[in-house]
């Protein structure tokens, strides 16, 4: 069974619609790059999955239990934040609290979600000594033990984005989601980064990377799905869509961007 399933879904901002019957299924453990121009819908289809916008239509499902069906009320309270944490989503520009260390960034959503557990006034310290181990796990798993006590302004921006990865899989979501994780980067700091999602899929972590890094998606994701104006224009094997794309629209994507970063390189 896909841990996975998308069916239908779309997403309309006034009469501007940005996503149109996006249908597709990922199974446990595997890499799905999706890429497309700015503007093709593939951050909205993110926000989507992940409850920060709500689709007009469709479903999704995670290992087949039904998380959003537009034709039904929205879950709230336990059962939408329960939905929600199903994904762990990194972001663009990674979004730490200047005012925490590394490792309270990464503790501190368990932390808050602790305080539900009906142990959690007579455990209180065991929990948190427990939470603590677990994100200084997480932070040497994204290479950054040494930096625990570090504030953001003290790192690096790919430190900060480790550090980001580290947060998300801090929850241990079933689905690790990224929305351009190197578009903020300079350049010397994209490898650092693309290399601790290298090492993620080596491990068989399931994962949505929305990038512009075409040789990376080639590398490392099973799949690639290309969309365009809203809607999925193609899907495959990385190696087939990137490398030997059969629409006429893929082509002409990949082309331009080889073109712009010939010139870029220039």
């Amino acid at each position: 069974m896909a841990i996975l399933e998308v069916t239908g879904l779309s997403k309309h901002f006034g009469d501007l619609e940005v996503i149109r019957d996006i249908s597709f299924s990922l199974e446990k453990g595997e890499s799905l790059a999706i890429i497309g121009s700015s503007g093709s819908g593939k951050t909205t289809l993110l926000r989507c999955l992940t409850a920060l916008e709500t689709p007009d239509t469709g479903t999704i499902r995670v290992s087949g239990d039904t998380v959003f069906d537009a034709s039904q009320p929205r879950p709230k309270g336990a059962q939408a934040r329960a939905n929600q944490l199903r994904f762990g989503l990194v972001f663009q520009s990674f979004n730490l609290f200047p005012q925490y260390t590394a490792l309270k960034n990464v503790t501190l959503a368990a932390e808050l979600l602790a305080k539900e557990r009906a142990d959690y006034k007579t455990g209180k310290k065991r929990i948190l000594a427990e939470i603590a181990e677990k994100g200084r796990a997480a932070l040497e798993s994204v290479g950054l033990s040494s930096k625990a006590d570090n504030y953001p302004h003290q790192l690096s921006g790919g430190q900060q984005q480790r550090v980001a990865i580290a947060r998300a899989l801090m929850l241990e979501p079933d689905i690790l989601c990224f929305d351009e994780p190197t578009s903020a980067l300079d350049p010397e700091l994209t490898g650092e980064v693309l290399n601790v999602i290298r090492s993620l899929a080596d491990r068989d972590t399931t994962m949505l990377i929305v990038t512009h890094e075409m040789q990376f998606a080639r590398q490392v994701a099973d799949n690639v799905l290309f969309m365009d104006g809203g809607v999925i224009v193609e899907y495959g094997k990385a190696e087939d869509v990137i490398g030997n794309p059969r629409e006429e629209r893929t082509r002409r994507f990949l082309e331009r961007y080889s073109n712009e970063r010939y010139s870029s390189n220039g």
